[in-house]
């Protein structure tokens, strides 16, 4: 009986983190000033994680991480090219060039964090 536990119990702990890294979708934010975008990095995600961005106009990121965990250390534009270190505790601000229409993605070094721009 124990064993068929420890394996529900399994079966549930592996659905719940496969929801979590790749099946839950994060509201899409609108920023009211779409030049200087502020994006926490905490407890595992990033804060907003879908953000809507004009497309065809540069913009920046300022990033603020409170997550201690390796990593958070970095984060990744995979399709512009770009990574940057982000230091704990202080801001960090990232000037994307004029994005293209559609979805950027955005996430940490080993591909945990994820975010995305979706420029309109």
């Amino acid at each position: 009986m124990s064993e068929i536990l420890v394996t529900l119990g399994g079966v549930a702990t592996i659905a719940l983190i496969v929801w979590w890294f790749w099946l839950s979708a994060p509201k899409t934010t609108r920023p009211a000033d779409s030049q200087l975008i502020e994006i926490l990095v905490r407890d595992g995600v990033y804060q907003p994680a879908a953000i809507e961005v004009p497309a065809g106009q540069p913009l920046t990121l300022r990033f603020l991480r409170h997550d201690a965990t390796p990593c958070a250390e970095m984060v990744v534009f995979g399709d512009l090219g770009i990574s940057a270190d982000l230091p704990l505790g202080k801001p960090h601000d990232i000037t994307l060039p004029a994005l293209p229409a559609g979805t950027h993605e955005f996430t940490c070094q080993m591909g945990m964090y994820r975010g995305k721009l979706i420029a309109k």
